[in-house]
């Protein structure tokens, strides 16, 4: 079985959002989540972005761990 080793960048990507690194960072500088909050949950995603997140995160797809690391990184 082939492993897909995904990142933030292409994340936003499939977010639809800017995927420089610059923008990301930036991105990640001007929203936080609460510390209950999940990250499907947020009021910045559009109902689309948090459908995907919910839907990527639920299958354990090969996202998963850059799906963590965005939520470690927003909730910080």
């Amino acid at each position: 079985m082939e492993q897909h080793t995904h990142t933030l960048n292409m994340l936003f990507a499939q977010l639809g959002l800017p995927d420089s690194q610059v923008e990301v960072e930036r991105f990640l500088g001007e929203h936080k989540l609460k510390s209950a909050e999940k990250l499907h949950e947020a009021a910045f995603w559009s109902t689309a972005q948090s459908k995907l997140i919910r839907e990527l995160w639920h299958q354990d797809s090969d996202w998963s761990t850059v799906l963590d690391e965005l939520n470690t990184r927003l909730h910080q």
